[in-house]
């Protein structure tokens, strides 16, 4: 059987393994230490942004941002609904309930007009959202000068889900700093890793400091444990920080990487019929976390987007359908929405294609070998049953 082609795996180094050693060397092992601190400024400095909370996971991460802006049970949040589940089930962990708003087509993110008619008919409905919750999807920087505008004009504080969009930029801001809070992830799959672990980053120092303090259980300055508050252990460990630390000297170097991708798959692959790419709008710049195409079968002969998943996948490549939107999602399906039909359209026809820094120039010409054959062979059969036809 062929090398196993990942969608997204770590991509380590040596640089990471210095730290880890000074690590053990020191047997800082528990929980904080210089590390966390280090990899903390190393994040401000990156993002633009003057505080940042390194946590246990992007998630965690966002359960503190929303309780950091008082979001409590009964309350609605807005959320993006072409997301992963994270960005939503922080929102159900309070009690509160997620109203979903779809895409636009430009850049597959939250569409602002349709932001503003949600919170124009939820504060009709007598609930006015208590925060809004834009994804940086797949890297792609949302329209956040439109989306801040809205949230601006309506008092309703944004907190940006900048998982996927590390090392991304909106005309010259780091995805993540422009809201409120900002959210990162460092997931395995993601474009730099701790294994697991996530930030927290804002300039406000009074929410940042809020939520260091919860994420460490809440603990009240005093000799013995007391505990006038319920807090988590969501705090990152020095171990975990230091990889982290080693990561953001070669984050560049993978954002690079990935978009070199991006600009293979497009050379190889633009020009199939119904197979299309989301571009880069003027003043915006993607990590290309992932690179991604839809496929429109009225225009490919036929070729589907599973069609491509299954042919790789019997070539032992991995590829994944986009994100399932949430208001599709069984556990959601319920909760408010206001949909226009992109983001249902992109999950029938879209899929993730392998996008690792660490794919070589042969993986890379594997994926498009295989889709290209297919699209061959597709236009093979179309021919033939033409001619049959005549």
């Amino acid at each position: 059987m062929n090398k196993k082609i990942w969608l997204s795996s770590p991509h380590m180094g040596t640089k990471e393994f210095e730290f880890v050693k000074d690590v053990f060397d020191s047997n800082w092992i528990a929980p904080l230490g210089p590390h966390v601190d280090g990899f903390e400024k190393d994040l401000s400095t990156f993002t633009g942004t003057a505080h940042t909370a390194v946590l246990s996971s992007g998630t965690a991460a966002l359960h503190l941002a929303l309780i950091a802006l008082g979001v409590k049970a009964g309350d609605e949040v807005i959320c993006q609904s072409m997301t992963f589940s994270a960005s939503a089930n922080p929102i159900a962990y309070l009690g509160a309930t997620p109203v979903f708003v779809d895409s636009e087509t430009s850049t597959w993110n939250m569409d602002p007009a349709l932001l503003e008619q949600a919170i124009i008919d939820r504060i009709e409905n007598g609930k006015k959202p208590k925060a809004i919750i834009p994804v940086h999807l797949y890297g792609m920087p949302a329209q956040m000068n439109e989306i801040m505008a809205i949230a601006n004009r309506y008092e309703i504080p944004v907190i940006e889900d900048a998982a996927e969009a590390l090392g991304s930029w909106y005309r010259e801001q780091a995805c993540g700093s422009i809201g409120k809070l900002g959210i990162l992830s460092f997931n395995g799959n993601k474009i730099i890793t701790t294994s697991g672990g996530g930030a927290l980053i804002s300039n406000d120092e009074t929410l940042i400091s809020h939520s260091r303090f919860l994420a460490t259980q809440a603990r009240d300055a005093a000799p013995h444990y007391q505990h006038s508050h319920i807090g988590y252990n969501y705090r990152m460990s020095n171990v975990c920080a230091g990889i982290g630390r080693g990561q953001m000297l070669v984050l560049e170097e993978r954002v690079a990487q990935r978009r070199a991708n991006y600009r293979h798959y497009v050379a190889q692959l633009s020009d199939l019929p119904g197979v299309t790419f989301v571009s880069e709008p003027v003043g915006f710049f993607s990590n290309r976390w992932l690179s991604t195409i839809l496929v429109n079968p009225a225009k490919s002969n036929g070729i589907t987007r599973e069609t491509i998943r299954l042919a790789l996948e019997r070539e032992n490549i991995e590829s994944r359908p986009l994100w399932k939107p949430m208001h599709m999602q069984p556990v959601f399906e319920k909760m408010p929405a206001y949909v226009n039909g992109v983001s249902e359209k992109l999950f029938d026809n879209g899929l993730c294609l392998p996008s690792g820094s660490n794919l070589t120039p042969a993986d890379l010409w594997r994926v498009t070998d295989v889709i290209r054959g297919l699209f061959a062979a597709a236009k093979v059969n179309a021919s033939r049953t033409y001619q049959s036809q005549d």
